[in-house]
């Protein structure tokens, strides 16, 4: 627990003193509010939405998808990555932090971080009671699996560079699937076995539907293949791990 603590402790410190990290953490929602307010909710209707099909949080719905597929899996991947490269962790090692430890305390400050963002699409779109604590649970289940899929990449790769490079392309597809989908319904039902499709599922329906609980079984369904993708990432961590570990 106190390595667990230790861990978690400087990786915070890292990210608070690395701003261009912190812009990764503040540009989606800065962007779901900006393109809300002069597109939705401005003076004069620049799209009519309700044709369309869509709903006045479409931009937070995708911006929010985004930053759970795109921002994360990346940046920790690069994270470990570039621990092993820079053999932090035969130091860690050497001053007795375990390889669990390590992992917990790293994807423990990237859930704590993820959290503030969560808060702010929350804030933006203006979601109360049920609402709420849904779209907290919808993106902080989302960081999990991103944070899983990340720490995997970055045992895979031996340098930072190494990390980017096998993170991005399936970044893209995470974050950008959802928002091809908001206008493509085919690609919607092919991309639905992936958890940020799932997000951008439950999201949509916020202002589609009246009430949740007609839609309950559309909720656990969902929440289902989220944490159904949680379990294969947990797998496949397990597997690399047992065969990689987090030698620098």
């Amino acid at each position: 627990m106190n390595s667990t603590k230790a861990v978690f402790k400087k990786q915070l410190k890292d990210l608070r003193s690395n701003a261009e990290v912190l812009v990764q953490f503040i540009i989606f929602p800065v962007v779901a509010f900006a393109m809300t307010q002069l597109i939705v909710r401005g003076d004069s209707e620049v799209v009519d939405l309700a044709a369309a099909g869509l709903n006045d949080n479409m931009f937070i719905t995708m911006m929010a998808a985004m930053f759970v597929g795109m921002a994360l899996i990346p940046f920790v991947a690069g994270i470990v990555a570039e621990d092993r490269e820079k053999k932090s962790l035969r130091f860690m090692v050497m001053a007795g932090v375990k390889p669990p430890a390590y992992l917990l305390g790293v994807g423990g400050v990237i859930l704590f971080a993820s959290l503030f963002p969560s808060l702010a699409f929350v804030i933006i779109g203006r979601f109360m009671g049920a609402e709420f604590w849904i779209f907290i649970a919808l993106l902080m289940s989302g960081a999990v699996a991103s944070t899983i899929l990340g720490l995997t990449i970055g045992m895979l790769s031996k340098n930072q560079q190494a990390a980017t490079g096998l993170a991005m392309p399936l970044a893209l597809i995470l974050g950008f699937g959802p928002m091809v989908a908001q206008f493509n319904e085919p690609i919607g039902r092919f991309l639905g076995f992936l958890y940020t499709q799932q997000l951008n599922v439950v999201m949509d329906s916020f202002y589609s539907v009246s009430g949740y609980q007609p839609e309950a079984r559309m909720l656990w369904g969902s929440f289902g293949v989220i944490w159904g993708n949680i379990a294969a990432m947990v797998v496949l961590f397990s597997i690399v791990f047992a065969k990689k570990g987090l030698k620098g």
